[in-house]
């Protein structure tokens, strides 16, 4: 068995795009050939319309969609600013950690895993925050939470406040938004509706939250400011700050063409599509969906292990006997939820089908 014959249908990296991937074994260019700069130019251009934004700094951050999170807050976050962060997942959670590793009194505001962000009482939580900030699509829960209800209640609430999502599992599956919503700060990850292996972080960030950024955070490799200058020139031109992964850009710039070529609004049906596929058919065979009704994403779909199913074993037996990998749940609901993805391009009906198929033998 080779590793090209694995299908990934779990939380993780998602099988990529045959471009992306094409693209990502091609001869490499150097990190200052002005084919690359013109690339990574162009690769910033997708972004913007993946993102659902005209923000110029818009641009894929070297390293995985953690990355993303940690340069939110080390670029946005002074000391003794006020962050309310919704929690309804791991990736609350873990916002609620890196936050107040940059020096932020941070108010956390829990919801019930399975369940999504209720914006009403997160604003409830503190009367003038400097960020409110909150996961788009939880990875760890399979659930969407509102992004734009959040973000225009706490504008009509207070003008100056910054309103920062985790867009990770959501961007290029579900519809992103950032200018119509009026999100100020946003990142994501190429591994999983962008079809494009794990190792970027696409990241966008407004003109207003720009102009209160931190001048000089507390970390060099993720200073905007710097990272900007070369590549945009925004410092009036391209200076020199870290060898960029030109392969992981071109990649990505490869699986942003295949998803412009097939158009978003087409994208998102797809993903829809798909969605609806595997949440019929694990109904039909009698299992349980975790997320609410009405909030379940498409492209990750969390079920509840049936009474007496030992959720390892299954997970194993898909991998060994069919090549397929789901993945477990996480914390409390490690051994009692499976979470599967279609994705990017995992979001085709046969790949509904086989894990159907797949799940129907091994449960019997």
């Amino acid at each position: 068995m080779t590793l090209v014959d694995r299908v990934l249908l779990g939380p993780g990296p998602s099988n990529p795009y045959p471009e992306a991937t094409a693209a990502l074994a091609a001869p490499l260019l150097g990190h200052l050939d002005p084919v690359f700069l013109t690339l990574l130019d162009e690769t910033c251009a997708r972004l913007r319309t993946a993102w659902g934004t005209e923000n110029a700094r818009t641009l894929p951050l070297s390293g995985t969609g953690s990355i993303g999170m940690e340069a939110a807050f080390a670029n946005f976050v002074h000391p003794g600013d006020v962050v309310v962060v919704a929690v309804n997942g791991l990736f609350g959670n873990r916002m609620v950690d890196v936050a107040g590793r940059y020096g932020a009194e941070v108010v956390r505001v829990d919801h019930p895993w399975g369940e999504p962000v209720d914006p009403a009482r997160v604003l409830a939580a503190h009367p003038a925050p400097r960020i409110v900030a909150a996961v788009h699509a939880e990875t760890s829960t399979g659930v969407r939470s509102d992004i734009d209800l959040l973000a225009a209640a706490a504008r009509e609430r207070d003008q100056d406040v910054l309103v920062l999502a985790d867009c990770v599992t959501s961007i290029a599956g579900i519809e992103v938004a950032v200018d119509a919503w009026g999100v100020d700060i946003a990142y994501a990850g190429t591994q999983k509706c962008l079809g494009v292996a794990p190792g970027l972080a696409p990241f966008t960030v407004s003109e207003r939250a720009w102009s209160r950024r931190v001048q000089r955070p507390p970390t060099w490799y993720l200073d905007l400011g710097l990272i900007g200058a070369y590549v945009d020139g925004s410092a009036g031109g391209r200076t020199y700050h870290h060898t960029a992964p030109v392969a992981m850009i071109a990649s990505l710039h490869a699986g942003l063409g295949r998803i412009m070529a097939e158009g978003l609004p087409a994208v998102y049906e797809r993903h829809a599509a798909v969605g609806r596929r595997l949440h019929e058919g694990l109904g039909e065979l009698g299992l349980e969906l975790f997320a609410r009704e009405g909030h379940r994403l498409p492209e990750l779909t969390t079920v509840r292990v049936p009474d007496g199913v030992d959720s390892a074993k299954v997970r194993a037996t898909l991998l060994a006997d069919y090549n397929i990998e789901i993945g477990a749940g996480v914390g409390e609901f490690a051994s009692t939820v499976w979470r599967i993805g279609l994705m990017g391009h995992n979001a085709r009906l046969e790949r509904a089908e086989l894990v159907l198929a797949a799940l129907r033998r091994v449960l019997g």
